[in-house]
């Protein structure tokens, strides 16, 4: 008998900024990602969507009010900031811990000391530029990329080390710091000279390596994120496998979450990760099959509505296609992370509220309500097949049988 739980994060796909904004990110007050889409975008067309009810959510004068498939309600971000590796991290069962935000230059010499005591080479080149070269071959220094003081990069030319080797230094680094996230990282086919010459300093001070301009990500690419204070056996997808249930990561989803036992399958292309979705339908008997949507998110970084728009509606196709052989005991639900409001003003992610849809051929179609942590959606999981709680989240189960 099949029982799945196909699980949908479509990244950045916010329904409006959360309420301390005003005191912990001014410059994402008015964010609503999913209204702002559809006043703005030319062409957006999301019949399965509306299906589902999502307008219940947003009442939209361009969406229609069907009667919804779907349950439906609201997830407030327990995470710090608006954080896509958090977000995923709290969507599938983690208590979130409030990190330091701190500059690299805060914590450079505990982390060289610590490097030392463990035989690693380490030179700091320039007193000026607060960054570590760890045997000649590996750069330890801010992550440029994202908000200030969030997160610190180990990054390295893997033509010339293995990755195991810069997971170890990553691993090292992160047992000393107390920010929100390391990123051990690197490519092949670049040097350690391209990567020294890709360090940038940013307006605010922050200086790292420019990963796009080093190359890393060009051939070879692997990254491991290293967060603060999550232990990957007290989420959904470690439990389930220990249960020996089957459990499959697609896209950005087997990048950010750890999860030995699972069956991982890289990808970013929209069209490809809804694809592995459905036939990933064919193969898994009882489990949990999860994806993020990636691009959605890149479209509101560029703060393109027509992509982002161009996006939605290829995943919103492939609703209708999972849909349609979701079996009796299956249950399809579909969140987002955070918000990236492409017409709020700025490139960076929006703080904001998300939507949580449940559709199950057996479930209840009623108002979830307004959740407090995206942890009550891995804890409904663990409820509906029946095995320990995670970490984090209060099971809403009760709520659609």
């Amino acid at each position: 008998m099949k029982k799945r739980v196909i699980l949908l994060v479509v990244d950045s796909l916010g329904i409006g900024h959360m309420s301390d904004v005003i005191k912990v990110r001014p410059q994402d007050f008015g964010a609503n990602t999913f209204v702002h889409l559809l006043d703005n975008a030319e062409d957006i067309k999301i019949p399965n969507f509306q299906r589902l009810g999502i307008n219940k959510l947003l009442s939209h004068k361009r969406l229609s009010n069907t009667e919804n498939l779907a349950s439906y309600g609201i997830m407030e971000l327990e995470h710090y900031g608006a954080d896509s590796y958090a977000g995923h991290q709290e969507i599938m069962g983690t208590k979130p811990l409030k990190p330091l935000l701190k500059p690299f230059s805060d914590y450079i010499d505990t982390v060289k000391k610590a490097l030392e005591k463990e035989g690693y080479k380490v030179v700091i080149e320039n007193p000026d530029k607060p960054y570590l070269l760890v045997n000649d071959l590996v750069v330890v220094a801010d992550n440029i990329e994202t908000d200030y003081g969030q997160i610190y990069n180990v990054t390295a030319p893997l033509d010339y080390i293995s990755f195991e080797e810069v997971l170890k230094i990553g691993y090292i680094v992160r047992e000393n710091v107390k920010v929100n996230r390391v990123i051990a990282l690197g490519g092949e086919e670049v040097t350690i000279d391209d990567i020294l010459n890709s360090i940038e300093i940013r307006e605010d001070g922050l200086l790292g390596v420019n990963s796009p301009k080093s190359g890393v990500y060009n051939k070879g690419y692997q990254c491991r994120h290293l967060g603060y204070g999550v232990d990957p056996e007290k989420q959904i997808s470690s439990i389930l496998t220990r249960k020996n249930k089957e459990v499959t990561l697609i896209g950005k989803m087997q990048d950010v979450i750890q999860s030995d036992l699972a069956n991982k399958i890289p990808a970013i292309d929209t069209e490809y990760v809804m694809e592995q979705i459905v036939d990933n339908m064919d193969k898994v008997e009882q489990g949990l099959i999860a994806a993020t949507v990636q691009e959605t998110d890149l479209s509101g970084h560029a703060q393109d509505v027509e992509r982002y728009a161009e996006k939605l509606m290829i995943v919103d196709k492939y609703i209708g296609k999972i849909m349609d052989k979701i079996s009796e005991n299956d249950m399809f639900m579909i969140t987002a992370d955070h918000g990236n409001d492409p017409t709020i003003g700025h490139s960076q992610h929006t703080r904001e509220k998300t939507f949580i849809l449940t559709y199950g051929k057996r479930l209840k179609n009623v108002y979830v309500g307004e959740r407090k942590t995206l942890s009550d959606i891995s804890a409904t999981i663990a409820e509906y097949f029946n095995v320990e709680k995670t970490e984090n989240g209060i099971s809403f189960l009760n709520t659609l049988v």
